[in-house]
């Protein structure tokens, strides 16, 4: 017992390592709406005001604009690329109308006057990817909110002064994939409409932002999946966000005082923000140490050092295969998974195409559940199975349709499930709740300050070496 509480007040001193300020934090928010040559949009100034005063409280520097025209949109989006150099968490948020010409996004300025494809690549508009990729490039978190997915005003002028009338004009926005360490969220899918909401309201895609993405102690990625299912569920099914995430660690932009890091600065707001939970960091190395291991009191050394981990399930999992013996139903959540399984999406189409029979649809409710996320074992998908499939979609960070492909099926039979999948009943009690579904391990954020890189590695040549005589013990 002395060895964990010596353990734990190592750890401790891990997570005051380099927090001693607390993380920068920028933001670009715009809303357009006053157009001089298209239909005005009455809402998406009333959307950025609300996102940016959302974003201040907790502890965001707000770069902020409304109905600006193009060279007014230049000088805020200079401004935010200076300050967002090297930034911790920057956040660029736009409302307001939205192109996609040849596969390309854009966002219009309230000025802007298109008349043909050429007015869009010379600057009358202004070219999504590389604002990002100018502005944000070097921030550690980028986190991109699109709610510019309305109906494009200047499509059948561009289309009318095509000189091969072949250009490609699209409703809504084109899909866009993110970099190491970002997320885009559109306000909804690629190709699709969003509706803009009650005039002098907020639309359904920024309200559902503004309650959820700062709940104090809510990661981003689960308050996105909560985005969705409100917006979902307020427009009737008739509009669901979608995005695109390459997030490397957990991302708070609220953090609780169990997520905050220790001995953080708070900011003028008093809040004190986090960029990534620095007790995850620990943790994780912690779990990866031992995730491999055929020894039980390795394993339970690290239940008994978070009883309540992300990774308790696995490690319960873990457990329960070296008790019971190799089983062709136990595989490793963390072996090699298709880089495909993140991006394409799942449809009844994707579906249909795998030919699922009704024990393989029992197998994959038998998994469901063993891995947490607890479902009916009847061999037909429910309302309620697609409801589990979206959560376990969203917790491993792929597209959340609630139906699966053959990547997504083959990922679900390489986790780990807590024990074989055996014949089961609708009367079955599931084994655990669905809050208690494991996530999948994030790769720990590293600064770039030496100072923190040689404490981090001090604290953590101690950490292995008591870890080591424990287990030698």
């Amino acid at each position: 017992m002395r060895y964990l509480t010596l353990l734990a007040s190592l750890m401790c001193m891990a997570l005051s390592v380099g927090a001693a300020k607390a993380d920068r934090r920028v933001a670009f928010v715009v809303g357009n709406g006053s157009y001089k040559n298209v239909a005005q949009l009455p809402n998406p100034p009333i959307d950025a005001k609300a996102m940016a005063s959302t974003l201040r409280n907790v502890g965001f520097e707000v770069i902020e604009g409304s109905n600006l025209t193009r060279d007014q949109m230049t000088e805020k989006l200079l401004d935010f690329g200076r300050k967002a150099q090297g930034s911790d968490v920057a956040v660029f948020y736009y409302a307001g109308h939205g192109i996609a010409v040849s596969g390309s996004n854009y966002l219009l300025p309230v000025d802007a006057d298109i008349k043909s494809e050429m007015d869009v690549k010379l600057g009358a508009a202004i070219n999504i990817d590389l604002t990002l990729e100018q502005t944000m490039g070097d921030a550690k978190v980028k986190l991109v909110f699109l709610d510019a997915c309305r109906d494009n005003p200047f499509a059948a002028k561009i289309k009318s002064n095509s000189a091969t009338r072949s250009v490609n004009v699209q409703s809504g926005l084109a899909e866009m994939k993110s970099g190491e360490g970002t997320l885009i969220a559109f306000a909804t899918g690629p190709g699709q409409t969003a509706l803009d909401g009650q005039e002098g309201n907020n639309s359904p895609f920024t309200r559902a932002l503004i309650d959820n993405i700062t709940k104090p102690g809510v990661e981003i990625q689960q308050a996105m999946t909560s985005v969705r299912a409100q917006v979902n569920e307020e427009t009737r099914k008739g509009q669901l966000p979608w995005g695109h995430t390459n997030l490397i660690g957990a991302v708070y932009l609220n953090p609780s005082q169990t997520t905050q890091v220790a001995n953080a600065a708070p900011t003028a707001s008093g809040v004190v923000p986090a960029a990534v939970g620095s007790s995850d960091g620990v943790e994780l190395e912690y779990w990866r140490s031992v995730k491999e291991s055929n020894k039980p009191e390795e394993l339970n050394a690290y239940l008994s050092a978070y009883p309540n981990g992300q990774f308790k399930a696995l490690a319960l999992a873990r457990l329960a295969a070296i008790k019971t013996g190799p089983s062709t139903a136990t595989r490793n959540l963390n072996g090699g998974v298709d880089p495909a399984t993140f991006t394409d999406d799942a449809t009844q189409l994707t579906e249909d195409q795998i030919g699922l029979d009704k024990g393989q649809r029992r197998d994959v409710q038998r998994r469901l559940t063993g891995l947490g996320f607890d479902t009916k074992v009847t061999g037909a998908f429910s309302d309620e199975t697609r409801t589990v499939l979206k959560r376990w979609q969203a917790a491993r960070g792929y597209p959340s349709t609630g139906y699966l492909n053959k990547f997504q099926h083959k990922a679900l039979l390489s986790e780990v499930v807590a024990g074989p999948a055996t014949a089961s009943d609708t009367s079955q009690k599931p084994a655990r709740r669905a809050a208690s579904a494991p996530q999948s391990a994030p790769a720990p954020q590293h600064r770039s300050n030496p100072g923190d890189a040689a404490g981090a590695a001090f604290v953590g040549g101690v950490v292995g070496g008591m870890m080591g005589g424990m287990f030698r013990r």
